[in-house]
């Protein structure tokens, strides 16, 4: 099973990005799929989490408005539109699945089974 995450770069402070996320070894359109991120001397943080379904999503609140999560089961892929982007929005992001099928949607890192090794984004001025 692999994760494998792309779409960062280097953006000016009010850009914009498109982060993808592909499956492969297995699929996960009954799975919850999050994204979540690292700064430099961070901790690992939640950022949002999409239902299998995609009915639901969920975004830590220093995102909402400017973020958007979506997923397109039948290509295994799970997409983070950032928009507006801040200096603190600076990480690397990584996309994780939770192994249980119809799982709830959970924050915490330690719940997600599978991880994607991670997109740069940067924010320039």
């Amino acid at each position: 099973v692999q994760l494998q995450a792309s779409g960062g770069g280097l953006v000016r402070a009010g850009g914009s990005l498109r982060l993808s996320c592909v499956a492969s070894g297995r699929t996960f359109n009954t799975n919850v799929m999050g994204w979540f991120r690292q700064a430099p001397g961070k901790e690992r943080e939640f950022v949002t989490a999409i239902t299998w379904s995609g009915y639901s999503t969920y975004y830590t609140d220093s995102v909402k408005g400017r973020f958007t999560v979506s997923r397109d089961n039948a290509k295994n892929t799970v997409y983070l539109q950032v928009n507006t982007l801040k200096f603190e929005d600076a990480a690397v992001y990584y996309c994780a699945a939770r192994a249980s099928r119809f799982s709830a949607v959970t924050m915490r890192a330690s719940d997600y089974d599978y991880w994607g090794q991670g997109t740069l984004v940067t924010v320039s001025q």
